[in-house]
This record gives structure tokens, C-alpha cells and sequence, in this order.
């Protein structure tokens, strides 16, 4: 199952962090999984657990800035979250954009289900189209 050409999302939130894994080549992405979290701090075994897995290239955090385009609290979380997943695993990691993905995301579902899975596959489809 394992390949290199495997990119990892995440939607960082202080109670939930959804998963998505994409392909880079197809630049496609599935929702994978939702990790609880506790003030903005996952189970780490689960995290490892999921990366072994996959062996994603690549992990992609989302980064939700301000309607403006100007950094939140939770953007900042976000960046740390990203440094941390980069030093926990030495894989390198990277921030997107991920204004509206939420709002996106809750459109594409029945609204009452989760949805951070599918914001972070969202995450990865908008990376996707950036790095082309």
C-alpha cells in the first residue's frame, strides 16, 4: 500500500483533526480518518499509526487564515501542529490555505455528519491544484 507518491491532509482543529491521504500524481484525495484531540494535541500513537500505513512523501496542513487573508489564533496552532508533525515523523510538511474548506465541506455533506475528513481532502485537492 505504501508509496512515495502519497500525500497526506490534515484539517487541524483543537477538538478534532481530520485525515484525507491523496495521490500526487492523480491529484486526488479520499477522507481517511478523524483523530480526537484535547486542546489541539492528537492521540500521537494514532497519528503514527495512520503514517506507517500510508508512508506518505508529504504532509499538508491547513491553514485557516482570516477572510483577508491575514493570520488567526487557530493559523497559528495550524504552523505548530505542522512543525510538529515535521519533527515527530522527518517528513516534510507544508501549510495550505484552507479558507472556506469547512464551509465547502459541510456543503458536500449532509451537514450534520463529520465533516473534517472531508475538509482535509479538500486541503489536499486545493495543494494539488497550487503545485501544478
Amino acid at each position: 500500500m505504501a508509496s512515495n507518491s502519497f500525500v497526506m491532509g490534515f484539517d487541524f482543529g483543537t477538538k478534532k483533526i481530520g485525515v484525507a491521504i491523496g495521490q500526487a500524481i492523480t491529484g486526488t484525495a479520499t477522507p481517511l480518518a478523524i483523530l480526537k484531540a484535547r486542546d489541539g494535541i492528537p492521540n500521537w500513537q494514532q497519528v503514527e499509526r495512520i503514517i506507517k500505513e500510508w508512508q506518505p512523501a508529504l504532509l499538508v496542513v491547513g491553514l485557516p487564515l482570516n477572510m483577508d487573508g491575514t493570520p488567526s489564533e487557530m493559523s497559528r496552532l495550524s504552523e505548530k501542529f505542522a512543525r510538529k508533525l515535521h519533527g515527530r515523523y522527518n517528513i516534510p510538511s507544508k501549510t495550505v490555505d484552507e479558507r472556506l474548506s469547512s464551509f465547502e465541506a459541510a456543503l458536500m455533506t449532509d451537514q450534520e455528519g463529520p465533516i473534517d475528513s472531508i475538509a482535509a481532502q479538500l486541503i489536499l485537492e486545493t495543494y494539488f491544484r497550487e503545485t501544478k
